[in-house]
């Protein structure tokens, strides 16, 4: 059997280019003791790949060169040498950018694909669900009655702070979207109270006019002029955390800061940034809490899926185009 996996050739400079990667064929690999072969069913494609292109030293490896790379996956066990997996088990983990992949017992997850369908593993109740979830509560602290705003509002993380700020007693919520497709969905479907297309004029003019009280909670998935905007419409004790900042990912030179940081004295505002990976002891607490939202459908949840390992490149290519409604997933 032969096993496809996507390599990454050379480095990055600007934005990703298929010349920069390989779709590359070898065996189908055999496990050893207390690992497990896994046919992936799901793989995913985030944001925080790009920073893992670049040899810059960051919170997590970068990619080596001339090897598979990685990211989330759910998938079927096929063969197994650890205690406690058996064949047939389907289990989350983070060789993806594969069709098949051996990996160690201790680092996957076992998942019922009967209680939720598979690719949620990835999305909605995964590592995505808890960026929101950790990072609204926790790190913004959320308040009932605050007003929230949210950047890149129709993604996979965004689409579930505003539901979540919503459910647990915001005020009111904003999103930002980068089409009037995506706002109207942000509105009709995910129950924000306003949403705007930050291509249809200045993003700060635009919060304005959605926010006219301000906004106490900023989570920001984008940077630049969207959080600028929102230092500016924020309110005293206002809070604002930076999930990540698609729009400078691309960039070859440094992106100039906010211009009116000073406003913060003003205001006793904060800026903190987080990673999902210093919040894994609110797994419990988020699956009991969430789960049930998406079953009753008080949470919805959209995915853009691409078809075929061949295609994971595209995918990556088009989230960070922002291409995708929800949490982009490739479906092997």
């Amino acid at each position: 059997m032969i096993n496809r996996e996507w390599h990454l050739l050379s480095r990055p400079v600007g934005w990703p280019k298929p010349e920069d990667f390989a779709l590359v064929e070898a065996p189908v690999p055999s496990p050893g003791e207390g690992q497990v072969l896994v046919r992936n069913k799901y793989l995913s494609v985030d944001p925080y790949m790009r920073g893992r292109m670049s040899a810059a030293k960051s919170y997590v490896a970068p990619f080596e060169l001339g090897e598979a790379m990685q990211g989330g996956a759910v998938g079927e066990v096929v063969e197994s040498r650890a205690e406690g997996i058996a064949a047939g088990d389907h289990v989350l983990h983070f060789l993806g950018w594969r069709e098949y992949a051996v990996v160690d017992a201790r680092q996957a997850v076992k998942v019922d694909p009967e209680a939720a369908p598979l690719s949620t593993y990835l999305g909605v109740l995964g590592m995505t669900g808890l960026t929101a979830y950790a990072g609204l509560l926790r790190t913004a602290s959320l308040k009932e009655g605050d007003t929230v705003f949210v950047s890149g509002a129709a993604g996979a993380v965004g689409s579930q702070v505003g539901q979540v700020a919503r459910l647990k007693g915001a005020a009111r919520v904003i999103g930002s979207a980068g089409s009037d497709e995506k706002v109207k969905l942000l509105v009709d479907e995910y129950g924000f109270d306003a949403a705007f297309n930050y291509k249809n004029g200045p993003v700060a003019e635009q919060l304005r006019a959605a926010a006219p009280d301000g906004v106490d909670v900023y989570f920001d998935n984008v940077g630049g002029d969207h959080l600028e905007a929102a230092i500016g419409s924020l309110n005293e004790g206002g809070r604002i955390v930076i999930c990540g900042m698609i729009s400078v990912y691309n960039d070859t030179e440094p992106a100039p800061g906010p211009k009116n940081l000073a406003r913060l004295i003003q205001t006793r505002g904060r800026i903190e940034g987080f990673l999902v990976g210093d919040h894994y002891d609110l797994q419990p607490q988020f699956v009991q809490e969430v789960g049930p939202w998406v079953a009753s459908g008080a949470l919805k949840y959209r995915e853009t899926v691409a078809e075929g390992v061949e295609n994971t490149l595209e995918a990556f290519l088009g989230v960070l185009r922002g291409d995708n409604i929800g949490k982009m997933v490739v479906k092997l």
